[in-house]
């Protein structure tokens, strides 16, 4: 089969490139505005203490994971190939290709039960427009994903919507799409938030979001869950800013594109805030620090049913939420079709052949939440099946390849052909050596702590 897709398909032909700068900014801000953004970010910051987490994460979205953004971008650009090529491309004859494929296994096994999510917030949009929820949401929700059957379906339809965006190429697909999807989340954005904003308690809830108490400013629990939300927020270590970055002209000013795309996406993050919070603590017994699905699943819908116009104010953040889920799903997906395109094959065979692999791999999943008692707690690892997924990829394979990334862009390829590979064209580098250093030494000694903490929460000591 692979020799046949070969003798068909050229490469060159079917990469494909961005049409503009603006088309890569919200393709790639899309790819980093996702769920965790929605619900992650809120969830933080109720645990990490209201405002002062929200300086924190700040701090290391700018310091610690903007230049591995632009290390990304760089390697992807200069080897114009996605992940496993690419580093094959910049360190021919090395084990470094590794890297690149642990990226590609990242977006598949991150995509399998992110579909899943996904799939629940499409249908939430239903639900919450009809009312179906009634009056014990937590209750409807915990039925809901007990039906195996549906959320299958759900998760599938995810991920055909997903590849039919995909297999229009990067132009006609990707870029056109996150054309529409991206002004259409920030408008949903902006209006939830000035709706939650006039709801009774909101002005409570908009305190405690913008007004930091600097007494923990110094707890380290709270710095490891901003670097580790900032990290994961921007779509680090999977190899999909890599593919984005193969997509671009040597014209393209990487840097400030880079500046554009992590602006965009901490803006998402902190206008969801805006929404959770005021929102939240208009309902009586508000946990700020519940997050996940027990607040977007079995709180929110409860609270939009008791206020006015709740069922269209409910629609559309689901709404919301699918057009954030779908953005990321693309991107997710991308990264093991760009591995194949690279390798010679069709992208629609590819994106047909792995969205159906992606749907075998998401059943476990979407069974794991009530519908199969065996996947519903691992005997070995005590925890579901989708839970373990996320664990797997999202604590472990993400800060692992970026770590490897900030390495090979400071030390293996160099950080002085990362920036001439960013001044290409005449485009400014105006921050370079502090760029260098950031990369050398800050950023992987940042993600080590991750790991060490990630580590050390799991498994004690």
């Amino acid at each position: 089969m692979n020799a046949d897709l070969s003798a068909k398909c050229a490469p060159a032909e079917e990469r494909g490139s961005w049409g503009s700068s603006v088309g890569f900014i919200l393709a790639a801000a899309g790819s980093a505005v996702g769920l965790g953004n929605i619900w992650g970010f809120p969830m933080q910051v109720g645990k990490g203490g209201g405002a002062i987490f929200v300086l924190l994460y700040l701090v290391c979205v700018f310091v610690i994971c903007f230049p591995i953004l632009i290390a990304e971008l760089a390697i992807g650009r200069a080897a114009a190939r996605g992940p496993i090529a690419a580093f094959q491309t910049l360190r021919p004859r090395t084990p470094w290709w590794v890297v690149g494929a642990l990226g590609v296994l990242a977006g598949v096994g991150i995509l399998s039960f992110y579909a899943v999510i996904a799939g629940w917030t499409l249908a939430y949009v239903w639900y919450a427009a009809t009312g179906a929820a009634g009056s014990d949401p937590g209750g409807f929700f915990g039925a809901f994903v007990k039906d195996g059957s549906k959320n299958v379906w759900l998760s599938f339809a995810v991920l055909v919507i997903t590849a039919g965006i995909i297999i229009g190429g990067v132009r006609q697909g990707i870029e056109k799409a996150s054309k529409i999807m991206m002004p259409a989340l920030f408008i949903l954005l902006v209006l939830l938030g000035l709706r939650a904003l006039t709801l009774p308690g909101a002005a409570q809830g908009l305190a405690y979001y913008v007004k930091p108490d600097f007494s923990g400013i110094t707890n380290i629990a709270v710095i490891n869950a901003a670097l580790g939300q900032a990290f994961f927020s921007l779509s680090l270590g999977m190899g999909a800013m890599l593919t984005y970055g193969s997509y671009l002209s040597k014209k393209t000013a990487v840097v400030k594109s880079a500046a554009w795309v992590a602006g965009l996406d901490t803006l998402v993050a902190l206008l969801a805030g805006f929404i959770i919070f005021p929102a939240g603590f208009s309902l009586a017994g508000f946990n700020p620090a519940e997050g996940g699905p027990g607040l977007i699943f079995a709180v929110l819908p409860g609270l939009f049913s008791s206020m006015p116009g709740g069922a269209l104010f409910g629609a559309a953040f689901f709404v919301l939420l699918t057009l954030a889920a779908l953005t990321s799903a693309i991107s997710l997906l991308e990264v093991p079709v760009a591995a194949l395109v690279d390798r010679g094959w069709c992208r629609r065979k590819s994106v047909i052949l792995l969205t159906l692999f992606v749907t075998v791999l998401a059943v476990p999943s979407a069974l794991s939440q009530g519908a199969s008692p065996a996947l519903s707690k691992l005997p070995v690892f005590g925890m579901d099946f989708l839970t373990l997924m996320a664990t797997v990829w999202n604590n472990w394979a993400l800060p692992i390849g970026g770590l490897l990334i900030a390495i090979f862009a400071g030390w293996v390829w160099g950080a002085d052909n990362v920036i001439a590979e960013l001044e290409a064209e005449g485009n400014p580098f105006p921050f370079a050596r502090a760029w260098s250093f950031l990369i050398k030494y800050v950023c992987p000694l940042a993600i080590l702590f991750i790991i060490v903490m990630t580590a050390r929460g799991m498994f004690g000591g």
